[in-house]
């Protein structure tokens, strides 16, 4: 399959519209896309889990509280400054 490619397709009495095969077999093996709706505008991607990990010890936080006491943390954080 070409990486660009332009197709006029027809959608069915409900709306659906079916994904060329390859790109499905390519992009979609798990059977789950990301669908964004711009204006007139929609476009479709592969869905991919986010890497968590890479967030991992990225913040940092100016504390009063101990971290032992997690309570007191959590509050500490949701506190409006």
């Amino acid at each position: 399959m070409a990486s660009d490619m332009e197709v006029i397709k027809e959608l069915d009495r409900q709306g659906r519209l079916v994904l060329p095969k390859e790109w499905r077999e390519k992009y979609a093996k798990d059977g789950r896309i990301v669908l964004r709706v711009e204006g007139d505008k929609i476009t479709i991607r592969p869905y991919k889990l986010v890497d968590l990990t890479k967030f991992f010890d990225k913040i940092e936080v100016d504390l009063k509280s101990d971290l032992s006491d997690w309570k007191s943390v959590r509050r500490e954080l949701l506190e409006v400054r």
